[in-house]
């Protein structure tokens, strides 16, 4: 294997492979007896890692990626979808997405079944046949149902939500003290006049109380409107402005980092909406709400009913507005229990808000499949948040792959036990093989279920399972109940290219409040030879062997940063305001040409711009960067950084004048 930083670790790795000789023409076998021993499994992450690398080298690429984890590598509780693939005798996780796809109908009705969903009137079909099932789908017709109710059929003395911030100890809420506020929620805002349809801004972190005040919108009938507290306060009106928002919940205050934020003003100056300060004892939202009793009958309501407006970039300055209606928390808990296996009882963790979909995602696929959510009230980066995940005995924790890049450059998390996680879940941007390697080791070599999808489908359209072999940085399915084609340039199926989706779904939006929904998803979107309709998506995508598939960003000009998608437009809109900016581009490339993305700005500069030339231009075209930063934290949103700057005397274009990103972005590729 080469020369160790450490003798007495690698006498042991050497003592191993001496006493594996007769699996060497196996190495996942190898690798199984390497996870199984507790030993071994405690040595450094660098001895694991070469150890893996050397059993795996040369490995054939039509054997897929070297696995990680293998099904049965440790005894463990049998997962939902082996359940399922036993009552329907099929004994192969494809074979059964491939079920799944062609009898969509016994598909859902199993599911609806398996989640036991609090129906008012049971629906006489999944889709209706009468409708235009693909690009409009009616779901669920003749049913009625509030989908908070199938939210609280756990015991009211199971423990919901586990809250807690750095030096505060851990909160126990249970579903009764839940269900309870969450009907003061309710009943204040029937109070206070509210109708059913009406719109209401969550400007909120994840919270108890955040999350109460999620459900008491939806069991009033109301609509929530998720937009995330990280944003600047013109973005902020503009989603409520969309929206056509009647009223906002908000915090006074957000602590961040050890950094404190007025995020109530900031939501104050965005908006003359009424702004109810959640942790403000003495505003009238909370007088009104402590006058109300805890028991309030949910406002039922067709499956096709909006319950909560979220937003995603596109390629234009306004974000897509998509309203989930009350069958979308359906696809959150199918993807929840089987691809992430949530079971009764299971603390999940998942640093998000509800401004972005994994937000809603989390409460709906932990609450309908009677688990319990793991809520860490500050940022997800320091020791306090692995000392959170220890003492909560998180069973599955999401998050997206940058976190871990801080994680293992600062071996953050290192010291804590982690042994109580069963999976780990990632999703919101491309990963890296070494980073989620890394991640896998943290828990013991536990697997983790790679996760993309996107607010318009409700949860994720290709994924990973725990009856399969786990490879870092791949996924391993398509989703269940949903299926993909992959297109190359001329429209044609291949191995490599952007990726459609095959409808119908339950999950998939079906309106956008500020575009043509029929446009956006299917203009131009080619038919198979079956005749199945594709939809338009946007990510490109590469098969690998044995069925496995690795992502490769956006095929347009969307990109997700730290998580969050944007679209360049809406960079380049406010760099090309700045003085002595002709025109710009914004590109993303993974940092050290792998995992996270790093945004990078390319810039024209207008004649007679200082920065472009001449002396002083280095220290020039580093006051230019910090102000560019500056206007999109202000601007856009605070998160976002550009880490690097670059002229060009010009940009390359197509023929009918677009610019061509991907040209740029390859340049850096290539650099």
């Amino acid at each position: 294997m080469g020369p160790a930083g450490n003798h007495s670790e690698q006498d042991r790795v050497d003592e191993f492979l001496h006493r594996t000789t007769d699996l060497q023409s196996d190495p996942a076998a190898r690798w199984r007896t390497f996870t199984g021993d507790p030993f071994l499994r405690s040595l450094s992450f660098d001895a694991c890692l070469r150890t893996w690398k050397f059993l795996f080298a040369g490995r054939e690429s039509h054997l897929g990626p070297a696995p990680c984890w293998l099904p049965g590598s440790e005894p463990d509780r049998p997962t939902h979808l082996a359940r399922w693939m036993e009552e329907l005798s099929i004994g192969d996780a494809r074979e059964f997405h491939q079920w799944s796809v062609e009898k969509r109908e016994s598909f859902w009705e199993m599911t609806l079944e398996e989640l036991q969903i609090a129906f008012r009137q049971e629906p006489v079909s999944i889709f209706d046949s009468s409708a235009d099932s693909v690009e409009t789908p009616r779901l669920l017709p003749g049913a009625r149902l509030n989908i908070v109710e199938s939210c609280f059929q756990a015991a009211e003395n199971q423990v919901a939500v586990i809250s807690g911030g750095p030096g505060s100890g851990l909160r126990h809420h249970t579903y009764g003290e839940l269900r309870s506020e969450a009907a003061r929620v309710a009943s204040a805002l029937v109070e206070q006049g509210y109708q059913p349809g009406d719109r209401i801004g969550v400007v909120l972190p994840m919270t108890f109380d955040s999350i109460a005040i999620y459900l008491g919108i939806l069991q009033a009938g109301l609509v929530a409107v998720s937009i995330a507290d990280s944003f600047a306060s013109p973005e902020i009106a503009n989603r409520l402005r969309i929206a056509k928002a009647r009223a906002v919940f908000t915090f006074e205050k957000l602590v961040r980092a050890g950094r404190t934020f007025e995020l109530g003003a900031r939501v104050t100056e965005a908006t003359h909406l009424p702004v109810h300060l959640v942790d403000r004892q003495d505003s009238p939202w909370n007088q009104c709400k402590r006058g109300q009793g805890d028991d309030f009958d949910a406002v039922i309501g067709d499956p096709m009913d909006a319950i909560n407006i979220l937003f995603s970039s596109g390629t234009t300055g306004d974000p897509k507005a998509i309203p989930w209606n009350h069958a979308t928390p359906l696809k959150c808990a199918t993807d929840g229990q089987l691809h992430q296996d949530l079971q009764p009882g299971d603390v999940v963790a998942w640093p998000t808000n509800l401004g972005w979909m994994m937000g809603p995602w989390l409460i709906f696929a932990t609450l309908i499949n009677r688990g319990t959510i793991a809520v860490y009230e500050e940022a997800p980066f320091g020791e306090d948040f692995g000392r959170f995940v220890q003492d909560a005995r998180v069973n599955m924790l999401g998050l997206v792959p940058s976190m871990v890049r801080l994680w293992r450059s600062g071996k953050t998390m290192e010291k804590f036990d982690w042994s109580a996680i069963r999976c780990f879940s990632s999703t919101g941007e491309a990963s890296n093989v070494e980073d989620m390697f890394y991640l896998s080791w943290l828990a013991g070599f536990r697997p983790i279920i790679e996760y993309c999808g996107g607010t318009e489908i409700g949860g994720g359209y290709i994924s990973s399972t725990l009856v399969q072999p786990n490879a870092p940085s791949t996924f391993s399915i398509p989703s269940f109940g949903l299926d993909l084609e992959i297109l190359d340039e001329r429209g044609q199926p291949a191995d490599e290219g952007e990726l459609f989706l095959i409808p119908p779904s339950i999950g998939l939006s079906s309106e956008l409040l500020n575009r043509d929904h029929r446009d956006t998803y299917f203009g131009d979107c080619p038919v198979l030879e079956s005749g199945l309709q594709l939809r338009r998506h946007g990510d490109y995508f590469c098969r690998l062997g044995n069925g496995y598939f690795a992502a490769g960003g956006r095929a347009d000009d969307t990109m997700n940063l730290g998580g969050i998608k944007v679209s360049s437009v809406e960079i380049e809109k406010i760099i090309n305001q700045l003085p002595g900016v002709s025109e710009s581009a914004a590109v993303a490339v993974p940092l050290d040409m792998t995992g996270p993305e790093q945004l990078v700005v390319f810039v024209v500069a207008k004649q007679g711009a200082p920065w472009a030339g001449g002396e002083g231009k280095e220290d020039m075209l580093a006051q230019l960067l910090k102000a560019m930063n500056q206007e999109i934290r202000t601007r856009l949103n605070p998160l976002f950084k550009i880490g690097k700057l670059v002229l060009k005397p010009e940009l390359p274009r197509t023929a009918s004048n677009k610019v061509l990103r991907r040209q740029l972005r390859d340049e850096l590729l290539a650099g």
